[in-house]
C-alpha cells in the first residue's frame, strides 16, 4: 500500500550503543575515578583530549591510559584523541556514578558528622540516607538534616531505603561488629575509617582509609627531608 504525498513520514531515531564492558581489573577501576575527575574539570574548556594529556593530568602514562580505556570499548579516534564529554559519561556509567547510591554512616563522632556534611556525599552519585550510633545523646538528633538512628534499626531502615554503601567511623573496638551488621543488613560495599582490618565474607568489598597510616608515611617523608 503506497503512502500519499502529504502523509507524515515515520521518524527514525538512532540510538548509540556502547560495546559491552569487559571485566575491568582492580588497578584500572582505581584509576577510572581519577580520569573522571580530570575530564569533568576540563569539560568546559576543551572538547577533546589526547591520551598523553590525560595521562599527564592524571599522573600516569599514556600507555596505561590507553590500556585502561580499552576496557570501556573503542572511545578514541587516531589523531583526534578522546571526546571529553563522551568519555566522561562513559566512565561515569561504568563506575555506576550516573545514579544515586544510598549511603549509611555508622558512628557520629567528629569524623562521622564531618562526612555526613561533606559535599562529596551529597552530590548526584551518593546520598547520605541514614546515620547510626548507639550513644543515647546522639540518637534522635539531626546531623546535616538527617536524624541519627540507633544501630539496632539498621536492618529495618536498610530494607526500606535499600542502602547500598556503608561507612564505618566508629572506634576500632566496635568496627568489626558494625561491619558484620552492615553485611547482615544486605550492604556489601564498605568504606572503613576505623584503624583496624575487618574480616568480612566473600563478595564484600572493604576500602580502608587509615588516616594514621597515611600520617606515618608523611612523617617518614619529613624525617628524610630534615635528615637528608
Amino acid at each position: 500500500m503506497s503512502c500519499s504525498a502529504g502523509a507524515a513520514q515515520p521518524q527514525i531515531r538512532l540510538r548509540v550503543v556502547h560495546p559491552p564492558v569487559r571485566t575491568v581489573p582492580a588497578a584500572t577501576v582505581s584509576r577510572l575515578p581519577v580520569y573522571f575527575r580530570v575530564l569533568d574539570r576540563i569539560a568546559e574548556s576543551r572538547s577533546t583530549i589526547s591520551s598523553d594529556l590525560l595521562a599527564e593530568l592524571a599522573g600516569t602514562t599514556a600507555a596505561i591510559v590507553r590500556k585502561d580505556l580499552s576496557y570501556l570499548g573503542s572511545m578514541g579516534t587516531r589523531g583526534a584523541g578522546y571526546e571529553v564529554l563522551g568519555l566522561r559519561d562513559r566512565i561515569s556509567a561504568v563506575l555506576g556514578a550516573n545514579r544515586a547510591w544510598p549511603v549509611a554512616i555508622v558512628g557520629m563522632g567528629n569524623l562521622g558528622r564531618a562526612l555526613a556534611s561533606y559535599p562529596g556525599l551529597a552530590g548526584p552519585s551518593f546520598e547520605v540516607a541514614a546515620l547510626f550510633d548507639v550513644d543515647p545523646a546522639k540518637v534522635g538528633r539531626p546531623v546535616a538534616g538527617v536524624i541519627v538512628r540507633h544501630l539496632d534499626e539498621l536492618d529495618e531502615i536498610s530494607r526500606n531505603v535499600k542502602l547500598s554503601i556503608g561507612v564505618i567511623t566508629t572506634p576500632a573496638v566496635a568496627a568489626e561488629e558494625v561491619a558484620g551488621r552492615l553485611v547482615e543488613a544486605g550492604i556489601h560495599s564498605i568504606l572503613n575509617f576505623a584503624p583496624v582490618r575487618l574480616g568480612v565474607s566473600d563478595g564484600v568489598l572493604v576500602r580502608d582509609v587509615d588516616l594514621g597510616l597515611h600520617l606515618l608515611v608523611l612523617s617518614y617523608n619529613e624525617r628524610s627531608r630534615l635528615e637528608g
